[in-house]
């Protein structure tokens, strides 16, 4: 079996990630099977095949062990951990269907708490081959401190989660809600040079005091290399073609046997080479004002 971990901050668009790519993919004629692995997800813009609130709720947590939201995840996903043959059992109905898997949004989850870590060890261990896509707003990228922060996060979150991984900036069609970007798109696509974004920083006493630990962040990310992100916009399909190549590429599945596939299909998607400006082509043309890009071409 082949799927995707959809992980992100909250807000970030996974349920509406999971319906749209659900969808999209059934036109592909996937037999898709979506898994609610968040017990606090009240509004699902899906019909979940599988559903972690049959097993346990965050309000009966809440209310039993007296705990807050944050506690009351951490808590569900070590109760869902410690009872992995309720999940086990629930994949076997849905043997054979491609999975997408919506997990919860709190981060810790997926930095330092091994809960989720350790489901996935055993998912792999029922020889499901998983991707992690994990979703970012956008709008970050609008501010210098909180882009650094977020490629901080998505680099810790590939070496805890220890799976294939995409890197997606969802909602990219508000990128510009919170204010005009700084540099063109692929800068924050592609994770160039990040000495440019420190100059970005104000010479005030409330962020310079930041400078050193900012840069210190910036060597990190630099130095392991791995941070890049796929835009996405779920109402445009060329867009999620994109997206949906990068997952498939990341985990394999395009050399799978789920799917017929001649040759000339496998090698578009696993060799097929875009120029970086074909891959932000369309956002960078609805959605981003290129009057406010800056050039950051080295040379």
């Amino acid at each position: 079996m082949f799927g995707q971990l959809v992980i992100g901050p909250p807000g970030s668009g996974k349920t509406t990630y999971c319906a749209g790519m659900q969808q999209f993919l059934q036109e592909f004629g996937r037999e898709v099977a979506v898994v609610n692995l968040d017990p606090a997800n009240d509004m699902m813009k899906y019909k979940p095949d599988i559903d972690i609130t049959d097993l346990i709720t965050i309000s009966d947590v809440m209310d039993t062990l007296k705990l807050g939201p944050n506690g009351g995840l951490v808590y569900c996903m070590e109760y869902l951990e410690q009872n992995m043959s309720w999940l086990e059992e629930e994949l076997a109905r849905v043997k054979g269907r491609y999975l997408l898997i919506d997990c919860p949004g709190q981060v810790e989850l997926y930095t330092h708490n091994t809960a989720v870590h350790n489901i996935v060890q055993r998912l792999i261990k029922m020889d499901i081959r998983l991707v992690a896509v994990h979703l970012v707003d956008s709008h970050y990228c609008s501010d210098a401190s909180k882009f650094i922060s977020v490629l901080l996060t998505s680099l810790t979150t590939m070496l805890q989660m220890e799976l294939p991984h995409v890197n997606v900036l969802s909602k990219c069609d508000l990128i510009q809600k919170y204010g005009k970007l700084a540099f063109n798109l692929d800068f924050y696509t592609e994770v160039l040079d990040l000495s440019y974004i420190l100059d970005q920083f104000k010479e005030e006493e409330e962020h310079s005091r930041y400078k050193k630990l900012n840069a210190a962040i910036v060597d990190i990310v630099q130095d392991y290399s791995l941070v890049s992100f796929v835009p996405l916009f779920v109402e445009d399909k060329e867009i999620m073609l994109r997206v949906m190549k990068a997952v498939d590429k990341a985990n394999g599945y395009v050399f799978g046997d789920l799917e017929e596939r001649n040759l000339q299909e496998m090698l578009s998607c696993a060799a097929g080479a875009e120029f970086e400006y074909e891959k932000i082509q369309n956002i960078q043309e609805h959605f981003v004002d290129d009057s406010a890009g800056t050039s950051t071409e080295n040379g």
